[in-house]
């Protein structure tokens, strides 16, 4: 929805007085398109969807493509022959508005591809967050039902402005981060800090310190000091830690190397149950880790090598829970000692 709010706002502002209102739901679709990559599967391959989502349908270089096809439906639905490249336009600014949004998330997203199989992921928003979702949708709604382009400019401003408020408020997170694990004494080989859902005030910090990842929660409201709750450590998990049998079942597939990819090399067991390799950024639990997905090497006897395994579902936000986190009264924060 956020993707199609976006790209709706951005046709409409910058193409509504060549094109009228249709440009919004040009833009609109065409935001909407590169998502058209999760049909991309395979029963006989589970890691193939996590392979391509947010992949090369995604990408700037593919974005021409992808306007295209939008463009000529515009065209053919309201424009006329003279309009064609105008359509083509308005389609390749909401097209690419999705990959750089995707970006700004945690998940990752390849941008540069074909160039580059890096997933692009700045942590600066939530992939869910309902205050950006509604202010975008407000704005877009009564820009339209007024023909007047002011109130969506507003809209997509606030969003400007919100991203950059995640871009301090990670700053903030990361320095805390920082200071934490050198009162520690460690050295920070890798960083990821990440918004929670639907918030930039707690956010999930991971480091990476002599074959450890530590996982801790980071509080860093607007008026008052940062805090800290410190959280759990487990041992990061490379293609050396499988057994003889993850080993054997892995060969000629590469899943756990596809795995490690798409986690960013955050890999841990699962400590309830030790045949799944879990990715650590995500957790169900804010008390231990316990992984929303991960991969699962088979026994012989099973057709498939590895079985994908997706908790999303399961995933519940604890209102109160996140709300004491953010109203500063969770007792398990402190401050860190100057």
């Amino acid at each position: 929805m956020t993707h199609g709010l976006i790209g709706a706002g951005l046709g409409y502002v910058g193409f509504s007085r060549r094109l009228g209102r249709a440009a919004a739901p040009a833009g609109a679709l065409a935001a909407l398109l590169p998502d058209v990559d999760v049909f991309i599967r395979s029963d006989s391959d589970p890691l193939l969807a996590i392979e391509h989502h947010r992949g090369f349908t995604h990408s700037l270089a593919f974005a021409p493509v992808g306007a295209a096809v939008v463009a000529l439906v515009a065209w053919l639905t309201f424009g006329r022959r003279q309009q064609a490249v105008m359509w083509w336009l308005c389609a390749l600014v909401g097209y690419v508005s999705h990959g750089l949004l995707d970006a700004a998330t945690t998940y990752g997203t390849q941008l540069l591809w074909p160039f580059s199989r890096v997933r692009t992921g700045w942590d600066v928003i939530s992939i869910i967050d309902p205050i950006f979702t509604v202010v975008l949708g407000v704005a877009l709604v009564i820009a339209l039902r007024r023909h007047r382009r002011m109130p969506a400019c507003l809209g997509l401003g606030f969003a400007v402005l919100y991203l950059g408020m995640g871009l301090v408020q990670w700053r903030r997170a990361e320095g805390l981060q920082a200071e934490l694990a050198a009162a520690r004494g460690h050295r920070r080989e890798r960083v990821e800090v990440m918004p929670t859902m639907g918030n930039t005030i707690v956010w999930r910090a991971l480091y990476l310190h002599d074959g450890r990842i530590f996982s801790d929660r980071i509080r860093v409201p607007w008026f008052s000091a940062a805090e800290v709750r410190e959280g759990v450590s487990l041992p990061v998990v490379d293609e050396r830690e499988l057994t003889p049998e993850e080993r054997a079942r892995d060969a000629g597939t590469q899943s756990f190397a596809r795995f490690a990819w798409f986690s960013d090399r955050w890999v841990a067991r699962d400590p309830a149950h030790l045949a799944v390799f879990g990715d650590m950024r995500y957790s169900l639990s804010t008390e231990a880790f316990d992984p929303v997905w991960g991969i699962r090497f088979t026994s012989a006897e099973e057709a498939n090598r590895v079985v994908w395994i997706n908790r999303t579902r399961e995933r519940r936000v604890e209102v109160g829970e996140l709300w004491g986190e953010l109203a500063g009264r969770d007792s398990r924060y402190r401050r860190l000692a100057p």
